[in-house]
C-alpha cells in the first residue's frame, strides 16, 4: 500500500467558474428593455452546435424575447478535440460549453434525455434507438414549461435521408409536438405543473447547408422566405449581433467551433412550416400582444416600466429603484403565473444591480460530505443611498432561517462566519441523468421537474431577505467555494457535495494475454476527515483475487491512498467488469469520482459506478516499440500499453529519420491530418520510413480542413463514407491477407461487441497498390469497403483504417485488440 495526500486538491479544478454577475449601467438598461417584452422563442435542434447562435443573439438582443435553445442531446456521440473524454463525459463538457454559450449571447438552454448515440443515417433508425415517444414527451414538457410563442427549427422535416437522422428526427418531432402541446389529453400528468399551450407558428431556419454549398444558395431565389436582417449593432454593448455570436459560437471547443466575428448587414432565412402566416416579414411575433397588455392587469406595469426607461439615469441607476419596487409589488398581483414568475425574478435582480447588492456565501472548502458540519460565510453590502435592512439568512434545502435585521448602510460591508451542519440526506453533486442506467438511446430521469434542466443540480444555496422601501425581497445565491490563486486572483468554484469515500480501478481496461496474475491498483480517497474503512475488488466467478478485501485509514478530507490486489484470470477467454465496494460502518460505497477540468467551463464533479473491464484475451503481439503522433486526442496508447508494447508520444517536430530507427510502426491518432499543421512538412520523413521497412498506421481522419491531400504515398480520397451499425455483418475480402491471419486468426467473433458505430469517414476512391480487406454496410445500403486499406511501399506497410479503434481499444473489445496486433505485425512473419 502506498499512502498519498493530494496537496493541490483545490488547483486541479478548472479555473473557469464564472464570478457572480455584476452588471454595468448599459447592461442594467438592457435588462429593462428586456423586462418590457412578453415574448418568447424556442430554437430546436439535435446537439449542441446544432444552433444558429447569430438568430438566438438577434431574439434575445434585438428583440428583446426570452430565447431558448432545445438540444435534443448532449452531443456525447462526438469527438473530443480537447481531451480524451468521449461518451457521457463528452456530453458532460458540451453540456456545460452550451450553458457557457447562452450565458454570452442571452438564451436559456434545455435538453431531453435522448441520448447521442452516434452518427445516424435516417430518422427511423434514430427513433428506434431513441424512445420516440419519451423524447416526445420532452419537447412537449419543455414548450409547455417554457411557452414558445415562435418555435424555429434548424433542420427540415421534409428531408429524411439528406442530413443526420438526429437532424431530421428533431424537426419531425417538434411538428408533432406543436399540436400535442395544447392537448389535454396528452400527458396529462404534466398538467399538475404546467398548462396546455400552443406556439403561433413554427418556422424552418433555411441554411446554405440545405442547397449544397453558398455559392448555390447566394445565386437561388430566397423571396419565398422570411429575411430578416440581423446585423444589428449594439451600441451599449459595443458590439455587433454577430461578434456576440462568434463569441458563443467559439464556447464549443471540444468541436473545434471557434468563430471569427463579423460586422455589417447580415441575412437569415425563414420558411414558415406551420401555424400562423405571416405579413410583417421582418416581425416573427406578428399577431402576439408581446407587451405587458397580454396580462391581465399588465398595463399599469407596462407604464411604468415604460417611465423607469425614459428616466433612467446612467450615471445614478439606483434612482430607479424605488419606481422598480413597486412594478416588483405589481407584478406579484398579477393572476397569470408563468409570466409572474418570469419577470418578477427578472425585476429583483434589476433592482440588486440598480443598488450595486451584492450577496454571496461562500464555504471554507471545496466540498462536503453530508452529516459534516461545514464552515460557511456571507457577505451582504448595498452600494446605494436607498435604505435597505437584510432581514433574514435562510439555508436551503433545510429552510433554516437566521434572522439578522441588519441595516445595509451604503458602501458598508457585513459578513459573518456560520457552522452549518450539511443534511446527511443531501444527493450527491453529480449530473442527474447519470444517476440512473439508460438505454444506449436515452438517459434514465424520473423526475418530470428535472427533465428538461441543463446543468448539474445544487441544492445548497442561500436566502437574503432584503426590505427595500418597506417591501421584503428574497435573493437566492448558490453556496459555492472561493479562493485567490497567486496567478489567476479570485477563483469561484462549485460547491460539490462528496461521498465519504470514492473508488477508482487505476486502469480501467485490464487485459490478461496469459494464465499469469496481475497486480491491480486501486485509488481510495476520502471526502471527510478521519475515514476508515475495508474496500474490496469483486469480480464474476472463474477470476481470482487476493485479498478478499483490505483495509484503509484516511486522515484528512481529500487525502487517498493506493489498495494493490492480485488477480488471477480463469484459463479461457473471457471479458468481465470489476466493481469496487468500499465499506464504512456497514454502509457500502461504489462511486468513482471523476473531475472534468478545462479553463472555458465550470470545473465538473461527476459520480460514476466504479468499475472496470477485465479481459482474458487470446492474443499474440509483433513487434514491440510503437511511435505514436497524437491528433485530435484519444485513448488509444495506454490501450497499446495495456497489449503490451511500448509506446512513445512523439511530436511532429520530433520526426526524423534517426528518431524513427527502431520503431515497429508508426500510429497517427485520429484526426491527425485536420489537426497538425506542420505534419505536411514531415510526410516524406514518414513514408521514407514505411519505405525501409516500417508500417504506417493512419487512423481516420475527417474531409474537411486537411493539411494535405496527399495523406498516403499513393492516390487515396477521404469521404463521408461510414458504417454506423456497430454489428453490421463484416465481409473478408482478402481472407488470405496477413493481417487476418498473423499472429492472430481474424474471425467474424473480432467484429461482435464493438461500440457505437463501426468506422467512420473510409476512402470512396484509391490506387490500384491498395488492398481493401473489409466491407460492410448499414442496413439498406451498399457496402463500404475502405474501413481497411492496405498498401505495400517500399519494404514497408502504409495502412488506413477508419474502424473506430478510437472507441474500441479503450472499451476493452478483444476483437480490435487482435486486429490492431496484426496490423502492426505486418512484415514480422
Amino acid at each position: 500500500m502506498k499512502n498519498y495526500i493530494s496537496a493541490l486538491l483545490l488547483l486541479c479544478f478548472a479555473i473557469g467558474y464564472a464570478q457572480p454577475e455584476k452588471p454595468s449601467s448599459a447592461e442594467i438598461y438592457n435588462k429593462l428593455q428586456k423586462l418590457n417584452f412578453l415574448g418568447s422563442a424556442l430554437y430546436i435542434a439535435a446537439h449542441p452546435d446544432d444552433e444558429n447562435t447569430r438568430l438566438i443573439s438577434w431574439l434575445a438582443n434585438d428583440k428583446k424575447a426570452r430565447t431558448g435553445y432545445l438540444s435534443l442531446t448532449r452531443g456525447d456521440g462526438g469527438q473530443n478535440l480537447i481531451g480524451p473524454e468521449l461518451r457521457e463525459l463528452l456530453g458532460v463538457i458540451r453540456t456545460q460549453e452550451l450553458i457557457e454559450a447562452r450565458k454570452i449571447d442571452g438564451g436559456e438552454q434545455f435538453f431531453s434525455r435522448a441520448n447521442d448515440f452516434g452518427y445516424s443515417k435516417v430518422p427511423n433508425e434514430t427513433l428506434e434507438i431513441w424512445d420516440k415517444e419519451q423524447v416526445l414527451h420532452d419537447m412537449v414538457w419543455v414548450i409547455r414549461k417554457f411557452r414558445p410563442d415562435v418555435i424555429i427549427n434548424r433542420f427540415d422535416h421534409r428531408s429524411p435521408g439528406t442530413t443526420h437522422g438526429h437532424h431530421t428526427s428533431s424537426a419531425m418531432l417538434t411538428m408533432d409536438a406543436f399540436n400535442l402541446a395544447l392537448d389535454p389529453k396528452y400527458e396529462p400528468g404534466q398538467l399538475k405543473f404546467v398548462k396546455p399551450w400552443q406556439p403561433k407558428r413554427v418556422l424552418f431556419n433555411v441554411s446554405w447547408w440545405f442547397f449544397g454549398g453558398k455559392d448555390k444558395f447566394d445565386k437561388a431565389d430566397k423571396s419565398k422566405y422570411i429575411n430578416l436582417h440581423t446585423g444589428t449593432y449594439y451600441p451599449l454593448l459595443g458590439k455587433s449581433n454577430q461578434e456576440i455570436a462568434a463569441l458563443s459560437r467559439s464556447r464549443h471547443k471540444s468541436q473545434g467551433f471557434g468563430a471569427t466575428g463579423a460586422r455589417g448587414d447580415d441575412m437569415e432565412y425563414l420558411e414558415l412550416t406551420k401555424g400562423d402566416n405571416l405579413v410583417d416579414k421582418q416581425n416573427l411575433f406578428e399577431g402576439i400582444d408581446t407587451s405587458w397588455n397580454r396580462l391581465k392587469n399588465g398595463s399599469a406595469i407596462g407604464k411604468a416600466v415604460d417611465a423607469v426607461i425614459s428616466k433612467y439615469d446612467f450615471k445614478n441607476p439606483s434612482a430607479s429603484i424605488p419606481a422598480l419596487v413597486e412594478i416588483y409589488k405589481l407584478i406579484g398581483q398579477i393572476e397569470d403565473s408563468h409570466w409572474k414568475a418570469i419577470k418578477q425574478k427578472e425585476v429583483k435582480e434589476i433592482i440588486a444591480a440598480c443598488a450595486g447588492l451584492y450577496l454571496e456565501a461562500v464555504c471554507d472548502s471545496r466540498s462536503v460530505t453530508p452529516g459534516s458540519t461545514a464552515k460557511f460565510r456571507w457577505e451582504a453590502i448595498s452600494r446605494c443611498g436607498v435604505p435597505m435592512t437584510l432581514k433574514s439568512i435562510t439555508i436551503l434545502p433545510e429552510q433554516k432561517t437566521i434572522q439578522q435585521n441588519i441595516a445595509l448602510q451604503d458602501n458598508v460591508d457585513n459578513e459573518a462566519a456560520l457552522d452549518i451542519i450539511i443534511p446527511a440526506n443531501l444527493p450527491y453533486t453529480s449530473p442527474y441523468w447519470l444517476a440512473e442506467k439508460g438505454t444506449s438511446g436515452m438517459y434514465r430521469v424520473d423526475d418530470l421537474q428535472k427533465i428538461g434542466q441543463p446543468d448539474i443540480i445544487r441544492e445548497l444555496a442561500f436566502t437574503f431577505l432584503v426590505e427595500v422601501n418597506g417591501v421584503q425581497i428574497p435573493f437566492e445565491r448558490t453556496a459555492v467555494h472561493k479562493f485567490n490563486d497567486p496567478v489567476q486572483g479570485e477563483v469561484y468554484q462549485p460547491l460539490d457535495v462528496v461521498p465519504p469515500v470514492t473508488t477508482k480501478v487505476n486502469t480501467k481496461v485490464n487485459l490478461f494475454k496469459d494464465n499469469g496474475s496481475q497486480k491491480i491498483e486501486v485509488s481510495v480517497k476520502t471526502g471527510k476527515d478521519n475515514c476508515e474503512g475495508t474496500v474490496k475488488l469483486e469480480l464474476p466467478a472463474g477470476w481470482k483475487v487476493n485479498p478478499a478485501s483490505a483495509p484503509f485509514s484516511l486522515k484528512k478530507a481529500g487525502s487517498g491512498m493506493i489498495v494493490t490486489f492480485d488477480v488471477t484470470p480463469p484459463a479461457t477467454p473471457m471479458e468481465a467488469e470489476a466493481k469496487v465496494v468500499a465499506t464504512i460502518n456497514g454502509k457500502q460505497y461504489d462511486r468513482e469520482q471523476v473531475t472534468i477540468n478545462y479553463p472555458h467551463i465550470a470545473g465538473q464533479q461527476v459520480l460514476l459506478p466504479s468499475t472496470a473491464k477485465f479481459t482474458k484475451a487470446d492474443l499474440a503481439i509483433r513487434g514491440h516499440k510503437i511511435a505514436y503522433i497524437a491528433g485530435a486526442g484519444d485513448a488509444v496508447p495506454e490501450s497499446l500499453k495495456q497489449m503490451g508494447y511500448e509506446v512513445s508520444m512523439l511530436t511532429v517536430d520530433a520526426l526524423s529519420a534517426e528518431t524513427l530507427k527502431g520503431f515497429d510502426a508508426v500510429i497517427l491518432g485520429i484526426r491527425a491530418y485536420n489537426t497538425l499543421d506542420n505534419i505536411v512538412y514531415k510526410q516524406q520523413v514518414l513514408f521514407d520510413y514505411v519505405a525501409n521497412g516500417g508500417n504506417m498506421i493512419v487512423q481516420y481522419n475527417t474531409t474537411g480542413d486537411l493539411v494535405t491531400r496527399d495523406i498516403a504515398p499513393y492516390q487515396l480520397r477521404i469521404s463521408r463514407d461510414r458504417v454506423t451499425e456497430e454489428n453490421a455483418k463484416v465481409t473478408f475480402l482478402a481472407p488470405n491477407h496477413p493481417v487476418l491471419n498473423y499472429p492472430n486468426k481474424i474471425t467474424h467473433n473480432d467484429f461482435k461487441g464493438w461500440v457505437q458505430e463501426q468506422g467512420l469517414y473510409y476512402p470512396d476512391e484509391w490506387a490500384p497498390e491498395f488492398t481493401p480487406i473489409l466491407s460492410s454496410a448499414d442496413k439498406g445500403e451498399s457496402p463500404k469497403k475502405g474501413a481497411l486499406l492496405i498498401a505495400k511501399y517500399g519494404k514497408g506497410y502504409y495502412i488506413y483504417t477508419g474502424l473506430s479503434f478510437f472507441r474500441e481499444l479503450p472499451e476493452g473489445v478483444t476483437g480490435a485488440y487482435r486486429l490492431m496486433a496484426n496490423m502492426i505485425a505486418l512484415g514480422k512473419q
